[in-house]
């Protein structure tokens, strides 16, 4: 391989490594957040993904990403510098987000909101406005409008309350929040109805909030569904448009190739 970037999002719950070239992301990884890990475990797993790939780590010419854990910004830094003599560039301190950002406090929006905004820009280029709906650690609902990132909405995670309820119910079943249906059946077991419970009112609540949203932007609108539950809820939601499970690893990319960083 030539010119592969090796690309890091950096979450509350796990840090996913993608390795993409100029055309496409080849594949990611992932790995557990954890701020007790050291820079150097770090960069012996990120060997080892080289390794996988068959990638030498003098064929890396660029590391970007983002983060909403500073605890993890220096441990990993060091590791991509100690094992890949690269600077881990960071977006937006690094590398600048092309959306005008209308929060109040700009500086206080997440910054994997903001890549996953512009990479849903990219995505819907004939959109007068959209809503990106990520389903990840939470549930967040961010707004486009032109070329400005408007704010958005913050829910609760389906994983993040699914262990809520188990952490405060004695007894309670594995959930594993699968279901082979498109439509809510009546749950004759606490597994079923939690997990019917679950993708459908989660696919509930995202419809109506999205039809909410789209009554105050202006139109035309389009949707899209991101994080490790987008495709188990988009199958039986009706207001999605588009479905990328990465969409903030090609937001990352895409910052790459119009950042003219080489």
């Amino acid at each position: 391989m030539t010119n592969t970037v090796l690309l890091f999002d950096i979450g509350n719950t796990n840090i996913k490594i993608g390795i993409t070239q100029k055309e496409d992301l080849a594949t990611t990884y992932v790995l557990p957040t954890d701020p007790h890990q050291t820079s150097d475990s770090i960069g012996f797993r990120i060997l080892d993904i080289l390794s996988h790939m068959s990638v030498s780590p003098d064929e890396i010419s660029a590391c970007i990403g983002s983060s909403v854990v500073p605890d993890m910004n220096p441990i990993i830094r060091k590791a991509v510098t100690r094992y890949l003599n690269q600077k881990l560039l960071l977006a937006p301190e690094d590398i600048p987000i092309p959306l005008e950002n209308r929060y109040t406090r700009p500086e206080q929006v997440g910054a994997d909101r903001l890549v996953g905004a512009y990479a849903a820009r990219k995505l819907c280029p004939n959109a007068r406005s959209i809503v990106s709906v990520d389903f990840g650690t939470a549930t967040t609902f961010d707004c486009v409008q032109d070329n400005a990132y408007l704010g958005g909405l913050i829910c609760p995670g389906v994983k993040s309350a699914a262990s809520a309820l188990a952490s405060n119910t004695a007894k309670l079943p594995q959930i594993s929040l699968e279901v082979h249906s498109n439509m809510p059946v009546f749950g004759r077991s606490t597994s079923t109805s939690i997990n019917h419970g679950f993708i459908f009112g989660f696919a509930s609540m995202t419809e109506g909030l999205c039809k909410r949203l789209s009554t105050t932007l202006e139109g035309p609108m389009e949707v899209v569904a991101t994080g490790g539950f987008a495709k188990d809820i988009a199958r039986v939601a009706s207001c999605f448009d588009h479905v990328r499970s990465d969409l903030l690893m090609e937001g990352l990319r895409l910052l790459y190739l119009e950042s003219g960083i080489r």
